[in-house]
């Protein structure tokens, strides 16, 4: 694997990873490819689906064919989606409140801080928790965790925006944790 440019890369062994989205949302699309894909991003942006089916980022309604094109599907599967969406009560009441968020993991060295990101193992418990109790114990404030959801990404990773660089040592601390495949500092 080769880093983006500006990257420290820290490996562990590779891992084959299987995608996997929520059983409820996977039950809903399995029919469509197509709306499938849209409804994954509109999970994945965080947009919002309103009572008529429009699709919004935060309060700004979006575009059907700029969306489509995006997502290479013809609008109306982007409008039909939307529409499955506001039917049914179960999807609508997921995707009626998600919000997008602020990331600061490209931005964060324009603002003065660093960025780590730690790809693990998808479903092994405790790594939020040890990988904090590390920074903590070196008096690093975190800024900004983001931790990819397994079940929404294939490639999930755990970004940490924190208000000081991590040494060598405390680098080495985090690669030990137990499914730490790779750290990446920015």
């Amino acid at each position: 694997m080769l880093g983006e440019l500006g990257a420290i890369h820290y490996f562990k062994p590779f891992c084959i990873k299987i995608y996997i989205m929520y059983p409820l949302l996977e039950k809903a699309f399995e029919d469509s490819p197509g709306k499938r894909k849209v409804a994954e991003a509109i999970l994945r942006y965080g947009l919002r689906v309103d009572e008529s089916g429009r699709i919004f980022c935060a309060d700004i309604e979006l575009s059907p064919a700029k969306m489509a094109r995006a997502l290479g599907v013809d609008r109306r599967v982007v409008i039909e989606t939307g529409r499955m969406i506001a039917e049914n009560d179960e999807l609508y009441n997921i995707f009626s409140q998600l919000l997008p968020t602020a990331f600061l993991g490209r931005v964060a060295d324009k603002l003065g801080f660093e960025s780590i990101e730690i790809r693990a193992e998808p479903h092994q418990k405790g790594i939020v928790a040890k990988v904090t109790e590390i920074i903590a114990g070196k008096g690093i404030g975190i800024r900004q965790i983001v931790a990819d959801d397994p079940d929404i990404y294939p490639e999930p990773k755990l970004t940490l925006i924190l208000e000081k660089k991590l040494d060598g040592a405390t680098i080495n601390r985090l690669r030990g944790i137990k499914g730490v495949r790779e750290i990446v500092i920015r």
